[in-house]
């Protein structure tokens, strides 16, 4: 009889011990899923925020439609530019979450 209930003990005990390490496991899966996954989405969005940000008047920028051109207005109310395409001069109003890239590079204040 006194056997029975120490080995029911020690199972008992080994599977809290199984289950905290499984926890342990799948949390640290869960880590390394944030760090390799959502982590640098974040800081991508949050360089491409400032970049769009950062546009100002007489940067060259190629939109998320593949329209090339100079920035001639910002407008801050509406949070849009208008950009000058072309040798024709066409302008554009876009918004500023349609900028692709900005392709003037602005030297940094060290």
């Amino acid at each position: 009889m006194n056997l029975s209930v120490l080995t029911t003990t020690d199972a008992a005990a080994g599977g809290w011990g199984s289950m905290l390490l499984m926890l342990v496991v799948y949390g640290g899966i869960i880590a390394a899923m944030y760090f390799i996954f959502f982590r640098p989405q974040n800081k991508k969005k949050k360089k491409e925020a400032e970049m769009r940000k950062n546009a100002q008047v007489g940067d060259e920028i190629t939109t998320i439609g593949g329209i090339c051109g100079r920035i001639i207005a910002v407008k801050d109310e509406t949070e849009s530019v208008i950009i000058e395409t072309g040798s024709d001069r066409a302008r554009l109003r876009i918004k500023r979450w349609a900028i692709g890239s900005v392709d003037t590079i602005h030297e940094e204040d060290a």
